[in-house]
């Protein structure tokens, strides 16, 4: 009976470090695939200038193509999640990634009229884990998102 329960003790301290070393590998494949998703939707809002903030723009359809040929889905709910930081426009784009807008202040000798019109970006994306028992105790949690800023676009969208 002893040699019995010492067995069973083995296999589940192997099950218990499998779970735990499955879930950090998959934690990171998708930390990955958020943080490409990131930086591209940041290259494509300063490419664009900002124009990316539509459904219909051919900034968002390079990021939607991108997003599909790395297989990057944000989870469901992820732009209820978002909190849009004060004095800050923003939104979400197909609860794929979010975004905010700051207006952005140089010093610099350039003339007035330009820097009224000089932004930044923020982009969030979201890790997508599920894991039903952690999002319900934390929904909004931030570890499950990652956030970059654009360079200082001039001349930016309104």
């Amino acid at each position: 009976m002893r040699d019995a329960f010492g067995g069973l003790v083995n296999i589940v301290i192997i099950v218990v470090f499998l779970l735990i070393v499955s879930g950090y590998l998959a934690f990171n494949v998708n930390y990955t695939k958020a943080f490409r998703v990131k930086n591209k939707a940041i290259t494509a809002f300063e490419q664009y200038e900002g124009n990316c903030t539509g459904v219909k723009t051919a900034c968002y359809g390079k990021i939607s193509e991108y997003m599909q040929s790395i297989g990057y889905n944000a989870a469901d709910g992820f732009s209820r999640n978002f909190k849009c930081p004060t004095g800050a426009e923003c939104g979400c784009v197909e609860d794929q990634y979010c975004y905010a807008k700051y207006t952005a202040f140089e010093s610099s000798k350039d003339v007035v009229n330009d820097r009224e019109n000089m932004c930044y970006y923020k982009i969030v994306t979201q890790i997508n884990i599920e894991i039903p028992i952690l999002r319900n105790i934390l929904p909004g949690l931030e570890v499950f998102q990652v956030a970059g800023d654009t360079k200082v676009i001039s001349g930016c969208a309104e």
